[in-house]
């Protein structure tokens, strides 16, 4: 199972957002904290509708407590400072992707660390970044088509007509 990793999310409705995209890709939800915002309000829950029960969701005290829960996970960290891009990687089936907090993203001191798996979606010159509720799913999608999609339904069906 793919992994989403929000290092100290700040906007409540992105990480709804998130969160019911997780929920639609069979992904797990994984928050460090600080957050900007406490898990139980509203905001959270209506941008992630009624999906929300079913989000498979960890909260971490921060980046250390999220390492020593998570041992040998394979981190690819979303930043605008990767020098490889998104579709660069061969994603593992259980890798955990990491995006930073809205406000500045994932901090250098922790991306030193991760240079050979930083990645990052490609953007005109002097845009800062993409939304983050974006850009989780482009990279989640990503990841999931390099696996065929397994486990997901892919064909719809009309409700009244017929194709």
């Amino acid at each position: 199972m793919l992994n989403i990793v929000l290092h100290e999310p700040e906007i409540p409705a992105n990480t709804g957002n998130i969160g019911r995209t997780c929920v639609a890709a069979g992904a797990r939800l994984h928050l460090i904290e600080p957050m900007g915002f406490q898990i139980n309000e509203k905001q959270v829950k209506r941008a992630g509708l009624d999906y929300w029960d079913k989000l498979d969701v960890t909260i971490y005290d921060d980046f250390q407590d999220f390492l020593k829960k998570n041992p040998g996970a394979k981190l690819y960290m979303a930043t605008t400072k990767a020098k490889q891009k998104y579709t660069d990687v061969a994603y593992d089936t259980d890798a955990y992707i990491m995006f930073g907090k809205e406000s500045a993203g994932i901090p250098e001191e922790l991306l030193l660390d991760y240079q050979e798996t930083a990645i990052r979606i490609p953007m005109y010159p002097d845009i800062r970044s993409l939304n983050l509720g974006n850009s989780v799913a482009i990279v989640l999608y990503e990841a999931l088509r390099q696996q065929n999609f397994t486990g997901l339904e892919t064909q719809g069906q009309l409700h009244r007509y017929e194709w």
